[in-house]
């Protein structure tokens, strides 16, 4: 199961303090809109989005069709598809994508130790 893209997303309390925080360890801007709470921040390939205000608990987020930098992958497993697959094996999902739709959607899921995982398609 491909599920795209990874990256953390951080329920923060301080959007301006965790930006100079991760600064510090070598993250740098990417897209993102501080004055609606949330940036996301690249060291490399790797990515953590900030989020004040928008959630309780970090998640670990994967976004189908978005390569490490955002671009559309040319092929892709669509998050309905995604869906789908986990339904057949018995996973409980929290919050659904509308499988009468296409393009951006997303769905949430909850491991065994209460961490939240979505998959985030924005394509």
């Amino acid at each position: 199961m491909e599920l795209g893209a990874f990256s953390i997303s951080l329920a923060v309390k301080d959007l301006e303090a965790s930006r100079r925080f991760y600064e510090k360890l070598g993250f740098k801007a990417f897209p993102g809109d501080a004055s609606q709470n949330w940036l996301i921040l690249k060291n490399g390939d790797h990515a953590i989005g900030l989020f004040q205000g928008m959630f309780e608990k970090n998640i670990l987020t994967f976004n189908p069709g978005w390569d490490t930098s955002a671009q559309r992958l040319p092929t892709f497993t669509d998050v309905r598809e995604l869906q789908r697959q986990l339904k057949a094996q018995g996973v409980e999902l929290q919050q659904v994508a509308d499988e009468s739709t296409t393009g951006p959607a997303s769905f949430i899921v909850v491991d065994p130790d209460g961490n939240l995982i979505c998959v985030d398609q924005h394509v």
